[in-house]
């Protein structure tokens, strides 16, 4: 019966299965071997991962609850808290697009409102191949409307993130979903099943067979086998959710809840056994009473099912009929499921048969944590050489930012985010299309800033650099809104970590992440690890995804990305130097993916990002925008691409730059730490000298015009265009690419 094809189906190992029958001193029947598979699989278990976790930077003072818990928690002041995190439904969204990043965000926002949060704001990174690949979109029409179907349906608004298209996510998309809510300091819910004899209540959606063995399928890479996974991708209900979420919520302010926990990958099985895990206690299931839409279930099938907008938690003893008469009131199913034991066993019943008896602990204890072999690329170092002065000069820099402007990676989203709501709730202040997006706390003069960033192409070529580069631009991106970065969040998308060179891009980023979060001061609350996303030997490039939230408080004014007003000072924060390796630049107009991504000074990003909240703070700039991809040319022009004027005018730019290279290259490094900002003409002595004192070095470059984008260096005009015709290009290019795909 145990074999080693019916040990891989549940993606055991033989040494694995040795160590369960030393547990259970006798063979598992079905239902543990369930149990032990989904536990100890790598979604659950960060088995590959949880060394290396160890080291990440995660206190603080601002940290409530760290890594561990369903969510990160930060302090926001005045007896509030922000409750955020990220998740990757990646290997369901390649074999079911919709329903695999619908139920993604279900996911998400579960984590969230099960610690006591309403949600107020969804982001998302997607990744998907390149625009010739005929896969590419089907994948993101059903991406997007998954994301678009259930978050506009649940209520909860979409307000920001990033869209990436590289030929290394041919054959695994990305799809990284993060949710943040607020709640009162003193109402938190940890997911713990404490006191002896507390009722196990089971609420929300019935029992199918949707999902089993998903977190099974979520650690092991894909193949062409893969589409015939389709029962493994869980189907969600938005308006099921919703009702979810409002029960839970009102459930909340009553003195009712012990603990509470999501039944997301490996349901019921996750829920109990983590919820009694963490409380060191027990607990006993009666699978009899959980509520089933399916004839015929088996013990294995209730135990392993994924279906979604389920929760699980524990009641004080006298409360029961309070809680089964909310949730009744709601519509939703509320059955007493089992009880809380104090011997740290779990123990599961089907029609009064012992159909699992597991020992808790030495489960817990037994947990594989492999120390993987790694070692870098045996190509490294020829990924990172190039001759700079062997690049071809572009004769026309005109058409060169056109071309970038126009690239997938860089051309306007709105296509995407325009499907979202993102002003439900009516709390967005920031919407989608500035460097981050932002909230505001009813109630209060607060306001919370997100945003998300990664460059896989800087992890790809050094990813200890490139994964502090996503940290650095994460935060400094919340910087440029106004806001305090208070923390981050990661989703880690990696390849095969069994793979040595994998293993090796997943330690170096996570020390890369480490030294950043420690030199920003914006440590790790939560997170998630996404392994094996990779088809036969094609991994994905390394995507350790960041997101960032800062704080806005008072009545200071969000700034946003776009130039106001006619006559504004342009200034550069930060140095450029000679460094177009990574570019996007390089990519997109030479075809070049090699060279060493550019420096990172953590010291110096900390400077300008306490410079930049000083400059808004104190009211002296009228926008700021990050310098990353594209370089300074891209920034200047994405500044022009705000709201029309009144009378329908658009915005333009006088620059005057002076350097002894060649044009294109400062036109379009990409070093790090730099940010544009203008400012009204009487503001620029004030804003060199606040500069100054932070140690951060500023320059006068232009003046906000009307019409033209006219950079010149060392005075000959360089690049001269109408701004209509730059954002006509800008705005038009990934709808008219998407028009001509053909799947």
């Amino acid at each position: 019966m145990f074999g080693k094809s019916y040990l891989e189906k549940h993606g055991l190992t033989r040494e694995e299965f040795d160590i369960i029958l030393e547990i259970l001193r006798r063979p598992p029947t079905e239902v543990e071997l369930g149990i032990f598979s989904v536990m100890w699989s790598e979604h659950c278990s960060y088995k590959s991962s949880k060394l290396h976790l160890a080291n990440l930077y995660t206190t603080g003072p601002q940290v409530v609850h760290g890594p561990g818990e369903n969510a990160g928690v930060v302090d926001i002041g005045d007896g509030l808290v922000a409750v955020f995190k990220m998740e990757s439904h990646n290997h369901p969204s390649f074999i079911e697009p919709y329903q695999g990043a619908a139920t993604g965000v279900g996911g998400i926002l579960r984590d969230v409102f099960t610690m006591g949060a309403r949600p107020v704001a969804l982001l998302n990174s997607i990744r998907f191949g390149d625009m010739g690949n005929e896969k590419t979109r089907y994948l993101l029409d059903g991406v997007v409307g998954g994301i678009a179907g259930y978050g506009n349906c649940v209520g909860v608004p979409t307000i920001g993130g990033e869209t990436v298209f590289h030929h290394s996510y041919n054959q695994n998309c990305l799809v990284n979903v993060f949710n943040l809510g607020i709640a009162r300091k003193d109402k938190l819910f940890l997911g713990k099943a404490t006191g002896e004899g507390n009722p196990v209540v089971y609420v929300g959606a019935r029992t199918g067979r949707d999902g089993i063995h998903g977190a099974t399928m979520a650690s092991a890479q894909l193949s062409e086998e893969s589409e015939k996974k389709r029962p493994n991708v869980q189907v969600g209900d938005p308006f099921m959710e919703k009702k979810l979420l409002e029960a839970c919520l009102e459930l909340f302010k009553t003195d009712s809840v012990v603990g509470i926990q999501d039944m997301g990958a490996a349901g019921l099985t996750s829920s109990s056994v983590e919820m009694a895990t963490r409380a060191g206690s027990g607990m006993e299931l009666d699978l009899d009473k959980v509520p089933r839409r399916e004839e015929g279930m088996t013990p294995y099938e209730i135990m392993l099912s994924e279906s979604q907008e389920r929760m699980l938690m524990v009641v004080k003893k006298g409360t029961l009929d309070q809680v089964k008469k909310l949730f009744n009131r709601w519509g939703l199913s509320a059955e007493v499921v089992g009880r809380v034991t104090n011997d740290k066993s779990i123990r599961v019943r089907d029609k009064g048969k012992m159909v699992a008896e597991i020992d808790l602990q030495k489960l817990h204890d037994a947990t594989p944590k492999f120390s993987r072999l790694d070692s870098p690329p045996f190509d490294l170092l020829k990924r990172r050489k190039v001759d700079i002065n062997a690049i071809p000069q572009p004769r026309n820099l005109n058409e060169t930012l056109k071309t970038l402007l126009a690239s997938p990676n860089l051309s306007s989203k709105k296509w995407i985010w325009r499907q979202y709501d993102s002003q439900v709730m009516t709390n967005t202040v920031v919407k989608p299309g500035s460097d981050s997006s932002m909230v505001r706390i009813k109630g209060t003069k607060k306001s919370l800033a997100m945003s998300l960033d990664c460059n896989s192409r800087y992890c790809w070529l050094n990813p200890r650099l490139g994964a502090a580069q996503a940290v650095a631009e994460a935060t400094r991106n919340v910087a440029c809104s106004g806001a305090r970065p208070l923390a981050i969040t990661d989703c880690l998308n990696f390849g095969n970590p069994e793979n040595h060179e994998v293993m090796w891009e997943f330690t170096e980023s996570i020390i890369g992440i480490t030294e950043a979060c420690e030199a920003l001061n914006t440590p790790v609350v939560s997170g998630n690890v996404s392994f094996y996303n990779q088809t036969d030997d094609s991994p994905i490039w390394p995507t350790p995804q960041i997101g960032a939230v800062g704080l806005l408080e008072g009545d200071v004014k969000p700034m946003e990305q776009f130039f106001k007003n006619e006559g504004d000072l342009v200034i550069l924060l930060g140095e450029t130097y000679l460094e177009m390796g990574g570019s996007e630049y390089l990519a997109t107009i030479h075809g070049m993916e090699k060279g060493s991504p550019p420096s990172l000074n953590l010291q110096r990003e900390a400077s300008l990002q306490k410079l930049m909240v000083h400059l808004a703070h104190n009211e002296t700039v009228n926008s700021m925008h990050d310098v990353s991809n594209g370089g300074l040319a891209v920034a200047l022009a994405e500044g022009l691409f705000g709201p029309s004027r009144e009378d329908g005018s658009r915005l333009g730019l006088e620059i005057y730059l002076n350097a002894d290279i060649r044009p294109d290259f400062p036109l379009f490094s990409e070093s790090q730490s730099r940010v544009v900002i203008s400012c009204h003409q009487s503001k620029m002595d004030e804003v060199l000298q606040t500069a100054r004192e932070f140690k951060t070095p500023a320059k006068l470059i232009g003046m906000v015009k009307k019409d033209r984008m006219v950079v010149k260096l060392n005075r000959a005009p360089v690049i001269d265009m109408e701004t209509k015709e730059l954002e006509e290009v800008w705005s038009s290019s990934l709808s008219s690419m998407l028009s001509m795909t053909r799947v």
